[in-house]
């Protein structure tokens, strides 16, 4: 037994599903996975500790992770995209939802709670606030494998760009108030 597998032995965590490829963060652990149908294919959807590896072996980041429905043996992942040319000041990152991914499940066993359990975990405040012509969510998210939280804004189409990255830069810098040493 290599020795990663035995320290993932030993610490009760699930063993790198049979075929998966993808190489995880030193400090990254599996913890469900679930073959997407038909099996034949051999594809795999695996949650680890840092993110939501999809079936060609892409990560998506908890943080990155809008929504996640499960329903009728189907997993329908909505993942974010940041906008890096629209960071506010590099305290508030906006994003963009991408189309949504449904991913049919064989034997699911525990991934669609772990998934859930993950996407919810790492939100950790959220409020909306009405602005013209819209309005947008405000998210303070705690991001895989690194310290601190990350203000994520993800506005109405139609908002007013310009109250936008406002309402951002004063979320920001009350939170960064609020915020230990």
């Amino acid at each position: 037994m290599k020795l990663a597998a035995t320290v993932r032995h030993l610490l009760g965590w699930p063993a790198l599903p049979e075929g998966f490829s993808a190489l995880l963060d030193p400090d990254e652990h599996v913890l469900a996975s679930a073959s997407v149908s038909p099996v034949e294919r051999g594809e795999m959807v695996v949650a680890s500790s840092y993110g939501l590896w999809l079936p060609e072996r892409r990560r998506v980041g908890w943080h990155l992770v809008s929504k996640a429905i499960w329903g009728s043996g189907v997993l329908t992942v909505i993942e974010a995209e940041e906008q890096e040319e629209q960071l506010v000041e590099g305290a508030a990152a906006f994003l963009t939802d991408l189309p949504p991914r449904r991913l049919a499940l064989s034997k699911p066993g525990r991934l669609p709670n772990v998934v859930h359990e993950r996407v919810t975990s790492s939100i950790r405040s959220r409020h909306r606030r009405d602005l013209p012509g819209g309005g947008a969510w405000f998210v303070q998210r705690k991001v895989p494998g690194r310290g601190g939280l990350r203000l994520q804004v993800r506005p109405d189409p139609g908002t007013d760009e310009w109250a936008v990255r406002q309402a951002a830069v004063e979320v920001a810098v009350r939170l960064s108030k609020r915020a230990p040493p």
